[in-house]
């Protein structure tokens, strides 16, 4: 078999969960996503929601043998030696659909190779194949490198829990049950003096509520460091739930900046700058605050853009007055204050 060869990585990568518009929940999921060439494998497969195997939130004798099984020391897990690359990110459910491709040895080296789409346990590579992808050969002993680091040390899990602070704790326990419906722990408190540092090692993100004060802010960042710890800080931007679990995602992604899809966002003067590495469908949502304080959100746009910077009109009557748009994609999250 003949095929230039391509190199293999890993990186960690996320599904952004989140509040949808009709009050439902998108699960959040931590993963370790391929990297073929530097790019991510994902962003080859048009705008597919989905997850590698490589779950963080799996069992580890789970994950163990996930690893063991692209490393062809485990037999395939489907007919005609297919193994899984990319799955459902809500179940485990075949039939919801999943990537699936052959890996075999050929001589010292491994490939991928026949790519498809695959809902059964027998691909159908005429009608799902991927036939612009791969096939892929990678060098034994770098591809045995990269998994086999999984297995000798897979580090701290990434932190899925956040510690929110504040004074309304109204809005803090709101916001901890929607980041607890989506897949992240959340606790709240008004500081963290005396908390163990075990404890503190266990936050991926910290979250200041709209009404922390700066002692409170400065009284955190203090316990933190204080034990060696640097975490992101989330200065949540108005007592909007949805909002703030934007702000929340985008603090929790881990994936390498050169490899995020959502690369910029600005809102200025009636428009959205947009910037986007690859192709994939980007949501534009618009939440603010009425004169009675009350939380109102308006969908903005959402359509598939190409790679590059892209102008998007926002509505005016939505992004008036002290208003945050938020831009989605499957893998990210960005949050921008609307400026004139």
């Amino acid at each position: 078999m003949s095929a230039a060869y391509a190199t293999f990585g890993l990186a960690p990568a996320m599904r952004a969960g989140g509040v949808r518009a009709d009050g439902g929940y998108q699960l959040h999921r931590d993963f370790v996503d391929f990297v073929v060439d530097g790019r991510p494998l994902l962003f080859q497969l048009s705008d597919l929601d989905a997850v590698s195997p490589l779950a963080s939130d799996v069992p580890p004798a789970i994950f163990t043998a996930q690893v063991r099984a692209l490393l062809l020391e485990a037999a395939a897990p489907l007919p005609d030696d297919r193994y899984l690359i990319y799955g459902c990110p809500e179940c485990e459910d075949l039939a919801c659909g999943a990537v699936t491709a052959v890996i075999e040895r050929d001589g010292d080296d491994y490939v991928w190779r026949d790519f498809a789409w695959q809902t059964d346990p027998h691909a159908d590579l005429e009608r799902n194949g991927y036939h612009g992808i791969g096939p892929f050969r990678f060098r034994g002993p770098g591809y045995r490198e990269a998994l086999g680091a999984l297995l000798a040390d897979p580090g701290p899990p990434p932190g899925r829990r956040v510690l929110l602070i504040g004074a309304r704790v109204a809005l803090l326990a709101r916001l901890a049950a929607a980041l607890r419906a989506i897949g992240i722990g959340a606790d709240i408190t008004r500081d963290a003096d005396g908390v163990p540092a075990e404890e503190l090692r266990g936050y991926g993100a910290v979250v200041f509520g709209p009404a922390a004060g700066e002692p409170e802010r400065a009284a955190v960042r203090e316990a933190f460091d204080r034990v060696g710890l640097r975490v992101p800080y989330v200065d949540g931007l108005a007592p909007i739930v949805p909002l703030l679990v934007a702000q929340t995602e985008h603090a929790l992604d881990r994936s390498p900046l050169p490899q995020r899809r959502l690369a910029r966002l600005v809102a200025a003067d009636g428009t959205a700058g947009v910037e986007v590495t690859s192709s994939c469908r980007v949501r534009l949502t618009a939440y603010r605050l009425d004169r009675l304080s009350r939380p109102r959100s308006h969908e903005l746009f959402d359509g598939v853009l190409a790679p590059g910077s892209h102008r998007i009109p926002l509505d005016g009557r939505a992004v008036r007055g002290g208003s945050y748009v938020v831009a989605r994609t499957t893998g990210g999250v960005l949050v921008a204050a609307t400026t004139r």
